[in-house]
């Protein structure tokens, strides 16, 4: 086997093209690369890429293509790619087996941008590649749109809607996730979209047709207890019942024990090591957290009381069912009620209002911590890039990284990605 069919079987193409060229050439002060040149045989039919059938050559142009290193050394392809003159479809531009129409990279060069995209900034696998990241990414946008376009929703029957930061400053967008009810699947992140409004639900609902989807299959919509998402969910998706999601409440329980470690220090009480010692779950603190603990539970009753009420708000949850945790829950306002600590008495008085949506965590249990998981990945993405200027990039990489898709790039990465 000659030089040049080796690289020819390296490649994977098969007749009527051939490697006629293969030769090392400087490039730059010390570099090199490899240039192969393909062609195909002469008088050669190729096939019509609108029938099939396969049609005579009616002229040609070259084109060129960067492909994966061979051996340290870049290497380009180059062929003459015809145009073919079909009967029916008159003369039409042929598609060559290695890289897809209109791109300037080879499939196996494609492939491996998208698994290294999954697992490291976009810019730093154009550092590594020695290409420019804008070209890697309309890559990511090509394959990731059309794999998003062909994701299927038809079995969506959960989902969890909340916000995630997407830039200092407070700049946020909404994102949508199904949740799998039997835990036979990890989280899917469905759709992102700027803002964090009542419309942003809406946008979300529009999206449901183009994946064989309809807003009345959705049955459950986990979320927090902001008034824009209440809103969007009844205006949009009206046959689901509203889950508000329990580590939300819990956040609030948090922020009504940090009220009342204010209005201590408002009232000239002295709190070292407060901030940090009454946050979280005792068995997540270390053992100095928990001395201090202990040390201001024992001088501010207040304190002691709050916690008290916070434990006593987690067990909610861990009834089987919702009669014997509505039971619970009631005793529990009433206990925040009479307990004058002002940000408890106002935490009664959310939960009161918004008592089904509380209940309703029975009998699926659905929570929106799947949302969460979803969340991390987009903002480990955020970090990993040091922030993202352009919103389209950053959702793409985060339905690459958390949505699923099935890119279906014929080649041999193509199983491992």
């Amino acid at each position: 086997m000659d030089q040049n069919s080796l690289f020819g079987a390296a490649l994977g193409i098969s007749e009527p093209w051939k490697v006629v060229r293969s030769e090392l050439e400087k490039s730059g002060a010390e570099g090199r690369i490899l240039s192969l040149d393909i062609d195909f045989e002469s008088g050669a039919q190729l096939p019509c890429p609108s029938c099939g059938k396969l049609c005579p050559v009616y002229d040609s142009e070259v084109k060129q293509w960067r492909h994966l290193n061979f051996w340290q050394h870049a290497t380009y392809l180059s062929a003459r790619v015809p145009r073919v003159e079909c009967r029916e479809h008159k003369v039409r531009q042929v598609a060559v087996p290695w890289a897809r129409s209109e791109s300037g990279f080879t499939l196996l060069f494609e492939a491996f941008v998208m698994a290294l995209a999954r697992e490291m900034p976009v810019k730093a696998v154009a550092a590594l590649m020695g290409e420019h990241d804008t070209r890697l990414w309309r890559v990511v946008h090509h394959y990731v749109g059309a794999a998003q376009g062909r994701a299927d929703w038809s079995e969506v029957k959960a989902v969890a809607l909340d916000e995630t930061a997407t830039r200092k400053g407070h700049r946020y967008a909404t994102v949508a996730v199904e949740l799998d009810l039997r835990e036979e699947q990890p989280a899917r992140l469905l759709f992102m979209t700027k803002e964090r409004t009542a419309a942003s639900v809406g946008e979300f609902v529009a999206e449901m047709p183009r994946h064989g989807a309809a807003p009345e299959q959705v049955r459950l919509a986990a979320i927090d207890m902001s008034a824009a998402y209440q809103k969007g969910v009844a205006e949009h998706l009206p046959f689901a019942e509203v889950v508000f999601d329990r580590f939300h409440l819990m956040k609030l329980a948090g922020e009504a024990v940090d009220g009342v470690r204010k209005t201590l220090r408002a009232q000239g009480a002295e709190l070292p090591g407060a901030l940090w010692a009454l946050r979280g779950n005792w068995d997540n603190l270390k053992e100095e957290q928990r001395l201090v603990r202990l040390e201001l539970c024992a001088r501010h009753k207040q304190l002691g009381r709050a916690l008290a009420l916070r434990e006593s708000l987690q067990e909610t949850w861990e009834w089987r069912g919702a009669t014997r945790a509505a039971l619970h829950l009631k005793d529990w306002c009433a206990w925040a009620a009479r307990s004058r600590l002002a940000s408890f008495q106002k935490l009664a008085r959310t939960i009161k209002s918004h008592w089904e949506g509380v209940l309703n965590f029975f009998p699926h249990r659905v929570t929106s911590a799947a949302i969460e998981a979803i969340n991390g990945i987009i903002q480990t993405a955020r970090r990993r890039a040091r922030g993202f200027r352009n919103f389209e990039n950053l959702r793409a990489i985060s339905y690459w990284m958390a949505g699923r898709l099935d890119l279906q790039i014929p080649s041999a990465f193509t199983h491992s990605i």
